[in-house]
């Protein structure tokens, strides 16, 4: 198996951490007779050679050796191996061009990994000798390495049906039937066999798991193939499977190690969870017929049905857009659940659900009713965060989350996030403001946390228009000098000030302070906020809207929109940001030229057009200036309109990132709904 590994100068070659001298022990270490060995041998491959989905070229010395202990009969978990090859040949997915979604970047990057398909590519036949191993594991992952990378169409589908035929393993039965689908949308002129094999897998006396593998890749294949029936049937074998299945730690993930978790996230009904995920992938933007099989997964008998269903549940709501009540209901239900893992995946389904949670919002009181040791979570190391049920019912904007966060707010430990939930309470909460003065007392500007702590604390006293809270930001203020960089805390404390308008007009003079520091912008919006001296901050605003960097430009024509009329002498500054600049820069400028009104509105509506198709990150915003404009932003009704008419949501990831993307879609729908009933009754 090592033959010639010694005469390989490992130590000129590199890896994610430097001198690839220790791959020679890795590669012998995944030979060992100790299963810890290996699994640390295996760790060490995908932490070092095979980094985040990088590849090096220790990675191209190290897969001749690799696939020699694929293929070494009496190896143990060998399957692992095959995995890692097939990630090393970035052959994992549906394209069928190579590219293996790797995303490499340079001309480097690009050639190390053509070299690394090029070299798993080379051991294709390895990889059809494995379809038929003695270890069932070694069967299960080999066939898609076949598919991948076995560049002789009519063989793989030989290789597969003959292992069909002979199989009698359901695991790897499985494991055939997603090969299939794989090979068929790969190679569309064999499709038809392929497609035929899985219809018949597809249909009794064929058991629920095989049936529900091969109608998951019908529908990514075949949708014409597919029974009338589908979501029904789908929901009865999922039953029928439960039934059969061994019970499990239904919400248990398998993350000791970093290449079990590289590998994917297991649960311990790993198979349930990637027949249904295949299913719901394939079915894309059928939304109502999705949601129709989320409720059956949830409403399942079996527990680990209902755990898989609440965590693939996020990847719908992140994505798309639709009627999402009743399977919010059915996992606020999960909530009462005696299982510890189903409930708190429940709770971190609906906590990023914000005001979508609403159905479920008995449920989470409920709980935080009845367990007040959730209310907090206090970490080995750091401050207390808010715990998970209480945010969750925040975030729905439910009033009775505020009499809990009073309880909290009179307790020896606040935690840091709970002034960010507060504003999506709205009026309701008013009684807290009072509680979180008191709190940001205590911050002491200059303390260790003081940005983490206040900043919540400032957003929720402003979001609440408490004006008793400008003593405090004046407190924060004052501590500074106005020509040291004086960060987050600063403007946060300068924008609570503005936010008060002439209320708090006592902070005019520590505000000129900040007017020529970094915080300057901010500044110079809050002095017009709480004084209307144009003289004094348009001077600050003219400098900032010419700085070189593009943030620093697009905050000063945010601020220069508030002055409207008395901003002109920075009409050409805006023309110029209106043609050029980031869309951030460009949607600011136009709202400003706008607001200036000494301006044609077809630049300002072309500028808006433009941000508006060529990213949707700034379309809240212009949604927001577009009801501002009222009837002469009429021209752009179609781009609401057509944001109405799209099923997927505007900042659409199904993938753990991005939090928030739900509330800022649906505020972006309700924008867009006004836009358009507006030019409906007549002014936009």
């Amino acid at each position: 198996m090592f033959t010639g590994i010694d005469d390989i100068d490992w130590a000129s070659l590199t890896h994610a951490y430097g001198s690839a001298r220790d791959v020679p022990r890795l590669l012998r270490s995944l030979a060992s007779e100790d299963a810890a060995e290996r699994e640390t041998a295996l760790d060490g491959m995908y932490g070092a050679v095979h980094h985040q989905g990088s590849v090096y070229d220790s990675t191209l010395a190290c897969v001749p050796f690799l696939l020699a202990l694929a293929e070494h009969e009496e190896g143990r978990d060998r399957a692992g191996i095959v995995e890692l090859l097939v990630s090393i040949g970035g052959e994992a997915d549906d394209t069928g061009d190579g590219s293996g979604g790797t995303g490499a970047g340079s001309g480097r990057e690009r050639q190390l990994h053509a070299r690394a398909r090029a070299a798993v590519r080379a051991g294709a036949p390895v990889f059809a000798r494995l379809v038929g191993d003695a270890d069932p594991g070694v069967r299960q992952v080999a066939p898609r390495a076949v598919v991948g990378f076995l560049d002789e169409p009519a063989r793989v589908l030989a290789l597969l049906r003959e292992r069909i035929q002979r199989e009698r393993e359901d695991r790897v039965l499985i494991a055939l039937a997603e090969a299939l689908g794989l090979f068929a949308r790969r190679h569309p002129a064999y499709s038809g066999p392929a497609l035929d094999i899985l219809a018949a897998q597809s249909a009794p006396p064929n058991g629920p798991a095989l049936r529900l593998a091969a109608l998951g890749q019908l529908a990514a294949g075949a949708p014409e193939r597919l029974p009338e029936n589908l979501v029904a049937m789908a929901v009865g074998l999922l039953r029928e499977r439960s039934t059969v299945q061994p019970p499990g730690e239904p919400c248990h993930a398998v993350t000791d190690t970093l290449a079990r978790h590289f590998r994917r996230l297991r649960p311990s009904d790993e198979e349930g969870s990637q027949l249904l995920r295949t299913l719901h992938r394939a079915l894309g933007d059928r939304v109502p017929e999705r949601i129709a099989l989320l409720n059956g997964q949830l409403t399942s008998p079996g527990t680990s049905d209902r755990c898989n269903a609440v965590w693939m549940s996020s990847g719908l709501f992140r994505a798309w857009r639709g009627d999402y009540a009743e399977p919010v209901a059915l996992i606020g239900r999960q909530l009462g659940a005696e299982e510890g893992g189903l409930r708190d995946a429940a709770v971190a389904a609906l906590g990023d659900l914000f005001a979508l949670a609403a159905p479920a919002a008995d449920a989470l009181h409920a709980l935080v009713t009845t367990r007040p040791d959730l209310w907090v979570r206090r970490w080995e190391r750091g401050a207390p965060t808010l715990g998970a049920p209480l945010k969750a019912l925040a975030r729905t904007g439910d009033p009775r989350a505020v009499p809990v966060l009073a309880e909290i707010l009179a307790g020896p430990a606040v935690p840091d996030d709970l002034g960010v939930v507060v504003p999506l309470l709205g009026p309701p909460a008013g009684p807290l403001a009072p509680a979180l003065r008191r709190e940001l007392s205590t911050v002491a500007p200059d303390s260790p946390g003081a940005v983490s702590r206040a900043l919540p604390l400032l957003k929720a006293l402003t979001e609440l228009g408490d004006e008793g809270a400008v003593p405090e930001a004046l407190r924060l203020l004052g501590s500074h000098s106005g020509d040291e960089p004086t960060g987050l805390l600063a403007q946060a404390a300068i924008r609570a000030v503005g936010a008060f308008g002439p209320a708090a007009l006592e902070a005019a003079p520590v505000l000129r302070r900040y007017l020529d520091g970094g915080s300057g912008t901010a500044a110079a919006g809050a002095l017009w906020s709480v004084e209307g001296d144009a003289e004094a901050v348009l001077p600050v605003l003219l400098r900032e809207l010419k700085a070189k960097d593009p943030y620093r430009r697009t905050a000063a024509a945010e601020e220069v929109a508030e002055l409207g009329p008395a901003a002109r002498p920075a009409l050409n500054a805006l023309r110029r940001m209106v043609r050029s600049g980031t869309v951030w820069e460009r949607t600011a400028a136009a709202h400003a030229l706008w607001r200036i009104g000494t301006t044609a509105v077809e630049p300002v509506l072309a500028a808006m057009r433009s941000a508006w198709a060529e990213s949707p990150y700034p379309r809240v915003r212009i949604a927001e200036h577009l009801r501002a404009m009222g009837p002469a932003a009429l021209p752009l009704r179609d781009l609401p309109e057509a944001e109405l008419g799209a099923g997927r949501r505007h900042l659409a990831r199904e993938d753990g990132h991005g939090s928030d993307d739900i509330p800022k879609d649906e505020r972006l729908l309700e924008l867009c709904r006004e836009l358009v009933r507006g030019g409906e009754a007549g002014p936009f």
